[in-house]
């Protein structure tokens, strides 16, 4: 695979195929196998997306620890706010609902990890939706989405643990970005000014989950995390250029998440998790799971 989205793009501009063919074709070299197997693969993967976003939308589910659950279907059909009916509205509502099902221990697809996995399926399925674009071509998109995470992975890092949300929730809203122009039909070169477009907005963000549950705030940064996908491509496909590289986007976001205090990476030590009430409802929901367990 590539090390980098330039190499990428240039690989693409030079054979004048999309980043999600020169994604398909070095990944069918990678493993040893044919890029049909990879597609089917992703297809497999897009079904799991689908049925988590369907699952959630029902708003039946709750957490564990009760903290989690419903807000979804409340997004989803209310009619009170500025989006209502939009497109932006209904990818808010798919994201909450993917991690709805996540909280709840339902099945869903880690894109890039478990923390971010609202944000992809939300973005893609949701635009698809709307503009009544074939399962093909968000398998096409799955493959760029691929092709991106696979670049932060080697250049920072995808782990919370390691580099804060910025390194899960960030990360996906760059994948969603990516994949997203391209499958809106925009040129490789467009796809990683979305790229970057969407990582600025989320450098320095911090892992700060509430009793180290993968619920409080999580489930609602991927919503927020949708939303900065979103504004990349509508500004990538409009044309604009983001002046630093996406490389060095995702350079930088992997310096942050190395000097980021440790209070911030997942360790419920910082951040929201230590606020007054950030304390008192781990406490209580960690004292309810534990009770509920025997």
């Amino acid at each position: 695979m590539f090390t980098s989205l330039a190499s990428a793009i240039a690989a693409a501009e030079s054979e004048g195929k999309s980043l999600s063919a020169v994604a398909l074709e070095a990944e069918a070299l990678d493993q040893g196998r044919p890029v049909a197997e990879i597609r089917d693969a992703l297809a497999r993967a897009l079904a799991v997306m689908r049925g988590a976003v369907e699952r959630g939308s029902a708003g039946d589910l709750k957490s564990a620890s009760g903290l989690v659950g419903g807000d979804a279907a409340k997004v989803h059909h209310s009619t009170a706010g500025p989006l209502a009916g939009t497109l932006f509205r209904d990818v808010l509502a798919r994201a909450l609902a993917v991690q709805e099902v996540n909280a709840a221990m339902g099945v869903i697809v880690a894109a890039p990890t478990a923390g971010g996995a609202g944000v992809l399926p939300a973005v893609l399925t949701g635009v698809a939706d709307a503009r009544g674009l074939p399962d093909d071509r968000v398998v096409d998109a799955l493959a760029t989405a691929g092709l991106i995470g696979a670049v932060v992975a080697e250049r920072a890092s995808l782990s919370g643990a390691e580099g804060g949300c910025q390194a899960e929730t960030g990360a996906a809203a760059g994948m969603a970005a990516g994949a997203a122009t391209e499958m809106l039909g925009g040129t490789p070169r467009q796809v990683g000014h979305a790229v970057a477009l969407a990582q600025q907005g989320t450098l320095g963000l911090v892992c700060d989950p509430l009793g180290g549950l993968v619920e409080l705030p999580c489930v609602f940064r991927n919503a927020t995390g949708s939303a900065i996908a979103l504004a990349a491509v509508e500004m990538a496909l409009a044309g604009v250029e983001f002046a630093i590289p996406a490389d060095e986007v995702i350079d930088t976001m992997g310096q942050i998440g190395r000097e980021m205090d440790v209070r911030y990476r997942e360790t419920a030590g910082g951040g929201l998790a230590a606020t007054p009430t950030g304390r008192r409802l781990a406490r209580e929901r960690l004292v309810s799971i534990k009770r509920s367990q025997g």
